[in-house]
């Protein structure tokens, strides 16, 4: 059985006092994990790390010296993070015999620093390259909110980054973002997931993706958890989050895009939540943005910026021996990349600056745009593994809405937000213009304590 779903902030109150020793919370994780009956969900297990980085803990909360609030905590890391002395193998199979790693990625570093405990990495999509989670190599992890007796996806990249925090065996795991990986399996879990401006931690020691697109972020309970593992990623101390009023708060909602094809309960979910907003105080207005269907036109002519940049990063693994044994789902949309040619992908990058700017100048500078994170619930799998065309279209639609924010180099935050269909969890999700990262945690923990 999966232990009770704790936050850091619960956890931290616990280790501080001397109520919980970072040892016995360690062997309780590890324990945990290992019972789980999805054995898909974690790549590796770091069992002599964490006990030593436990072990560690201990002795500084008993001389007096305890590293801060994220001290003994225990944290999971998605598959493409440098851990010394493992091969990094980005949830895929054709990487397992690869190089280890001399040291651990910049972002481990600086939350060991912390005195968080890794104990493991997590599943993902292969390479990252999809939004739905589903992975030939190491499985599929199952959404903790399925209903009984069905197998609902996770959500991807960061599969199971989400699963590992939704079904408590730990109280966060850091992912990447390049169209929504952190954000949509955040979203279908029911859980926080905070993608940060591109470029607000060091990317060294991560295994790209798209490098003009690539984002960070952990996966969490709470957004007080979120802002917490933010500062600490930065090598900054940990605050308390900032609680602006709600009357404080200005929120425009995109009537492009966003909606299209929504399931009525996504719908419901959210307008809800924006009804109890708007009754405690909140501005909020309803404005089109083209720039958002300007995007998906540029994608049309030009290809895709994630497309492009895969296939240069993959060409040699997708043109030899090693495409055999890839996902065939992400072959062939990788090969997609081979057909945009440098004008395509030099008058893209010259379109996007040009609707970052258009974008930013219509929202203006007080306001948050606030959506559905997603336009539909996790859906179940089988349906997906049966029918290529059904998996493609399904993961189109599922990274439409959070895309547009790496394209426009947003940051975001997903919080729950209600059920739709079945019962499945629904993301309600805060955007804002690159480098706005502390004012929308702020309005996402206020927007959070109100929603729950």
């Amino acid at each position: 059985m999966p232990m009770e779903p704790r936050s850091i902030a619960q956890l931290s109150v616990l280790l501080q006092a001397g109520a919980l020793d970072p040892v016995a919370l360690v062997e309780e994780t590890l324990a945990a994990i290992e019972a789980y009956a999805d054995v898909s969900l974690f790549t590796v297990l770091l069992k002599e790390r964490a006990k030593a980085e436990a072990e560690a803990s201990r002795r500084r909360m008993r001389e007096g010296r305890s590293l801060g609030v994220l001290d003994g905590v225990p944290i999971a890391w998605k598959d493409l993070f440098d851990i010394r002395g493992l091969p990094t193998t980005a949830g895929s199979s054709v990487l397992k015999g690869s190089e280890p790693a001399s040291e651990d990625a910049a972002v481990v570093q600086a939350l060991a620093g912390a005195g968080m405990v890794s104990v493991g990495r997590v599943n993902m999509s292969e390479f990252a390259f999809s939004g739905l989670g589903i992975n030939p190599h190491y499985g599929t992890p199952r959404s903790p909110a399925s209903p009984m007796g069905e197998h609902r996806i996770p959500g991807g990249s960061s599969s199971g980054s989400g699963v590992a925090v939704a079904a408590g065996l730990v109280p966060v795991s850091i992912g990447t973002d390049t169209g929504g990986s952190v954000r949509i399996p955040a979203a279908f879990n029911g859980i926080v997931g905070y993608k940060a401006t591109r470029g607000r931690y060091s990317m060294k020691g991560v295994f790209p993706l798209a490098k003009s697109l690539d984002a960070l972020g952990p996966l969490c309970r709470t957004v007080q958890d979120a802002i917490w593992v933010d500062a600490a990623m930065r090598g900054l101390p940990s605050t308390d989050a900032p609680r602006p009023g709600v009357a404080g708060l200005s929120f425009v909602i995109p009537e492009t895009v966003f909606f299209d094809g929504a399931e009525p309960e996504v719908v419901a979910a959210f307008e809800a939540a924006i009804a109890r907003l708007t009754k405690a105080g909140a501005r909020v207005r309803r404005e089109a943005f083209p720039e958002f269907s300007a995007i998906f036109d540029l994608m049309a002519k030009h290809g895709a910026l994630v497309t492009a940049e895969a296939f240069v990063l993959h060409r040699a693994r997708i043109k030899g021996a090693a495409a055999a044994e890839m996902d065939p789902r992400v072959v062939k949309r990788t090969l997609l990349g081979e057909k945009i040619t440098l004008a395509d992908y030099l008058e893209t990058l010259a379109a996007r600056d040009r609707l970052i700017a258009s974008f930013e100048e219509r929202l203006g500078p007080d306001s948050i745009l606030i959506s559905p994170t997603l336009p539909h619930v996790a859906p179940q799998i089988q349906p997906l593994l049966d029918d290529e065309d059904l998996f493609f279209q399904v993961n189109g639609k599922t990274l439409r809405n959070t895309l547009i924010g790496n394209f426009l180099d947003w940051c975001g935050v997903s919080l729950p937000c209600g059920t739709g269909a079945a019962g499945m969890p629904v993301g309600l999700l805060l955007s804002g213009p690159r480098n706005s990262d502390g004012r929308v945690l702020a309005a996402a923990a206020t927007v959070e304590r109100l929603l729950r």
